[in-house]
């Protein structure tokens, strides 16, 4: 059973879920685009049987603040807050898509903090053409704001990104879904020859693999952090 917290990191108040013994490893999960903490569930059930694991609900999602201020860079800031807030010395982070992003960014900036890194579906830092954004007709539990900033980020991203792809220190599983993902796949094997301690495998799902199968995606996380 998954415990709910907020913590204030800065001028942001950010929600998240725990599973698994308070005594265990940290493991941090970070969502997707206009996800939440709970797209987490199944797979921090399982994987709290080995760690604690903490999801955060980043900034402009979920339970969280909405500050209408967003940024893969922000993002990145309140997950480093988050650690130190929560005392979390060194800790294992799996980032799908969007929370792959700000898991790279910290990785980079604090290496000293990262055990092991996966990212899922995690777009590559190089520039793509952009497409029409559309707000759904319906109620959703994210501010639309943070769409337009970080879709515009994943579109023309900071070339600081891939050029610092080579100071991530942490071993690195890139985790894809294959052909029928959303995410353009063939950049991922650039990502992947630029971080130096890094390999890929494939889950062929689609892009949200870790709800698709959290089974297969708990065990091949589970195998990475063991091995």
């Amino acid at each position: 059973m998954d415990d709910h917290s907020v913590v204030d990191v800065g001028d942001v108040r950010l929600a998240y879920r725990t599973w698994g013994d308070p005594f265990g490893a940290p493991v941090v999960l970070l969502h997707g685009l206009g996800g939440s903490s709970a797209t987490w569930e199944e797979t921090g059930q399982t994987l709290g049987e080995e760690w604690r694991v903490h999801a955060i609900d980043l900034r402009g999602h979920g339970e969280s603040d909405w500050p209408d201020e967003y940024s893969f860079e922000l993002m990145r800031d309140d997950v480093f807050g988050f650690l130190n807030e929560l005392d979390l010395d060194r800790v294992g982070i799996v980032g799908h898509s969007m929370g792959g992003v700000v898991a790279y960014l910290l990785a980079q900036e604090h290496p000293e903090r990262v055990e092991r890194l996966v990212l899922e579906e995690t777009p590559p830092p190089f520039p793509r053409e952009p497409a029409e954004l559309v707000p759904p007709d319906g109620p959703i539990d994210y501010d639309w704001n943070v769409v337009p900033a970080i879709k515009g980020q994943v579109w023309a991203p900071d070339p600081e990104w891939a050029e610092r792809l080579g100071e991530i220190v942490a071993p690195t599983l890139l985790v894809t879904g294959g052909p029928d993902s959303s995410m353009p796949q063939d950049r991922i094997p650039d990502m992947v020859a630029r971080i130096p301690d890094s390999r890929m495998t494939t889950i062929p799902v689609g892009h949200n693999v870790h709800a698709l199968e959290p089974g297969q995606f708990s065990a091949v996380v589970t195998e990475f952090f063991t091995s």
